[in-house]
Formats: structure tokens, C-alpha cells, sequence
């Protein structure tokens, strides 16, 4: 069988290798001129490749169901033991938050090249800086025009992902794909992305920029199912980011408000009121500076005391005046005017329904031949290599089956 899949990255790439090893005649379609750009600048160059603890609940879909059967088939041990097998040295970050990120030891690259070994080996072959232009299925054979030639195939998978990181050249186009055929698009948005602001507290974030604080998240939905996240928050010049902030704006809707707990770990209320009768004549920044980043600590009195109360002692503070600061400071209530977008996503929530996609096969139910498989599915994982999961789970799934 020919197959032709559009998209040299993470999930084509290993959509390829398994094909490929069936004996099929595979050629890989990339518009870029280097394979797996996406790959290349993960995880700050090191790539997170997989998360030892993703299951299907580490996602979000229209149709949570859907990405049940390609996590159970492909795990991240199958992905570890490939990695393994090419003596590609890793580690896990963040041990003490048993969060299960694995990273390279060195380099992305490594990964990328395990990858086109594997492609050379089953004799897979990757067509670079090739922009397909025109798709058209006649009876079973798929054609595929471009600028320099055209193609013919009995399979056709698109792995073109989602517009997220537009400078890396993601674009749209397997959704373009996916409506000439019929099918149906969860609205894509940006995923995984900063949060922007308008008002007083954009200045605030400006002023912090560069401080992080460990942080709980949480956002409720319109139907009141809350989410919460704990993980690093990040003040930028434009607003919110680190990981906490990525997590929970998978989760957010424009108009929704994000409650912060800034000290999720200790009884503030409790240690104000102890302190209160140990040291009567400490100030409240002096306290506060024992939890908090000083920078965070002078910003916060500045704006939630008034001048008199930045100089009284914890003794002359009433309990319903400290119980006002610990509700800044742990039930803290935001309301983000919207993302980054894009530019900063890592991934693209939404995208190809997958009710319209067979969940063992990757097959369009309505057009025989035409699979969908990674990020341009209405599939989005969490924060910490569960989207890299997903491409190795929906590739290796799709090219087994292909």
C-alpha cells in the first residue's frame, strides 16, 4: 500500500516507523525544511517526551472517551523503551513533586534523530520544504498536488497539528483538509498559553516580572465543575504565565474569574494570629516576607494596606482586618481579559471532531483512506509531556493499524 502522511512531526514521524515496518510504501510531507520543530525547542531543547503517570484522564476532548483505547494500547514505558533502546540517557524533573516529566539529558535532537533513524530503517522516505497545495480522492486514490510534483496514494494521514507556534510553520491546514472532506471542527483555540490582563494588575505583573510563587489554581466552568491546578505561577510584563497558569487556561473561558491561593501549604489566618501574640510589634511585610518573595510582599502592601496600616505592629490589626489580607493573599480572585494566543500556546485545544474518527484506526468514518492523527484531534493534554504522549500514542496506533 502507498501511504502519504502530512506532517514530519512527533506523531507523523512515528506513524511512519509503523507502517513502514508492515512492509508499506510510505512518504512523509513536510512544508518546513527540517523535520519536527516542535520536538526541537521542547522543554527548553531537552524535550519533555513523555510523562511516566499519563493516563487518559490527562486530557481534553468534546469526547473524553475517545483517547481511552490509544493510551491503553501505547504507554509511556513503550515510549521510555524505545528511548532506552537508542541509549538516549534521561531523567525526570521536578522528583520531589512526583510529577513524572522525563526529559533528555541532553539534547532534543536526540529524539528527532531516533526518530529518522527509524524512518531510514523501514525505508520510510521524508519529502522537506514541500507545501501540498491541492487534495483530491477519486474511487480509492488520494492525489496530492505541490509545487514541484505530484502524488498518489491509497492512504492519506494527516499529523499537521494545530496553528499553535506559528514561527515553527503551524498552520490550519489539517483542518482545511478536514472540511473539504465533511468533517467537523471543534472551535481550535490556543492551549497551555499565558494569561493577559488590562487593569491595575497588568501594572502589578509588570513591576513582579520574573517573580515565581508556588500557587493553587482553580477555575469553575459555567456549569460549576471546577479544575484546579498546583504548580509555579509566573508574573510577566504581560500578565501570568508558568506552569500553573498554562494548566489552568486549557480550563478558562474569557469572562471566567481564576481564584490563586499564593500560600496553598499553610494555615495563614492560624500563623497571623500566633504571631499576633508572639510578636505584637512585628510589621506586617516583616511577617509575610518569611513566606513570600520580598518583591511580591512590597507590591501586595502597597496596594491592599492603607499608609497608616504599613506601619502598625500585628498587634494593632483587628482579626477582621488580617482575616481582609489572608482573603488577598489565599482566595486572591482574577479575571484575565484573555490570552497570548498563538504565539505562545504550546498546543491548540479543539480541532477534527472525533466522534467522526474511529478510535482504533484513526480512520474518517465518513471517507475510507483519509486518518487523522496528534494535535489537529480534538485532543489536548495537560501540561508536563502528555501531548507528546498522545502523538506517540495516536501515531503508533494509526500505523499499526494502517
Amino acid at each position: 500500500m502507498n501511504i502519504i502522511i502530512l506532517g514530519a512531526g512527533a506523531a507523523g514521524l512515528i506513524c511512519a516507523i509503523e507502517a513502514g515496518k508492515k512492509g508499506h510504501q510510505v512518504i512523509v510531507i513536510d512544508h518546513a525544511k527540517k523535520p519536527a520543530e516542535k520536538i526541537r525547542i521542547s522543554g527548553g531543547g531537552r524535550c519533555n517526551f513523555t510523562n511516566k503517570y499519563c493516563t487518559d484522564k490527562n486530557f481534553i476532548s468534546k469526547n473524553n472517551h475517545f483517547c481511552k483505547s490509544a493510551m491503553n494500547r501505547y504507554h509511556a514505558s513503550d515510549f521510555i523503551s524505545k528511548v532506552d533502546q537508542h541509549h538516549i540517557k534521561w531523567h525526570e524533573k521536578n522528583i520531589e513533586r512526583n510529577t513524572g516529566q522525563l526529559f533528555c539529558d541532553d539534547r532534543s535532537q536526540q529524539i528527532i534523530d531516533m526518530l529518522l533513524d527509524e524512518c531510514n530503517t523501514h525505508n520510510v522516505q521524508i519529502h522537506l520544504d514541500t507545501s501540498i497545495t491541492k487534495i483530491d480522492k477519486k474511487d480509492t486514490k488520494f492525489t496530492l498536488k505541490s509545487e514541484r510534483k505530484n502524488y498518489s496514494c491509497d492512504a492519506l494521514v494527516i499529523a499537521t497539528g494545530g496553528p499553535s507556534i506559528p514561527k515553527m510553520g503551524a498552520s490550519d491546514f489539517g483542518y482545511k483538509v478536514a472540511r473539504q472532506f465533511d468533517l467537523n471542527i471543534i472551535t481550535p483555540e490556543p492551549a497551555l498559553v499565558p494569561l493577559t490582563f488590562t487593569d491595575n494588575l497588568l501594572e502589578m505583573t509588570k513591576m513582579l516580572s520574573g517573580v515565581s510563587i508556588d500557587s493553587v489554581l482553580v477555575t469553575t466552568d459555567s456549569n460549576q465543575n471546577s479544575t484546579e491546578f498546583k504548580d509555579d505561577l509566573l508574573f510577566t510584563h504581560r500578565g501570568l504565565s508558568g506552569p500553573a497558569i498554562l494548566q489552568i487556561s486549557s480550563y478558562w473561558s474569557p469572562g471566567d474569574s481564576i481564584k490563586i491561593n499564593l500560600l496553598p501549604d499553610i494555615d495563614l489566618m492560624a500563623e497571623l494570629q500566633r504571631q499576633k501574640k508572639e510578636q505584637p510589634k512585628q510589621k506586617i511585610s516583616k511577617f509575610l516576607n518569611h513566606f513570600l518573595p520580598a518583591r511580591f510582599v512590597e507590591q501586595f502592601v502597597d496596594l491592599n494596606l492603607e499608609p497608616d496600616d504599613k506601619v502598625k505592629n500585628l498587634a494593632d490589626f483587628s482579626d477582621k482586618k488580617l482575616q481582609a489580607i489572608v482573603n488577598n493573599i489565599q482566595n486572591w480572585v482574577i479575571k484575565p481579559n484573555g490570552t497570548e494566543g498563538y504565539r505562545k500556546a504550546e498546543v491548540t485545544k479543539g480541532g477534527v471532531n472525533t466522534d467522526e474518527i474511529n478510535a482504533r484506526t484513526f480512520e474518517s468514518k465518513k471517507v475510507e483512506g483519509l486518518y487523522f492523527i496528534g494535535e489537529v484531534l480534538d485532543v489536548t493534554g495537560h501540561l508536563g509531556g502528555h501531548n507528546f504522549q498522545w502523538a506517540w500514542a495516536s501515531g503508533y496506533c494509526c500505523g499499526s493499524e494502517i
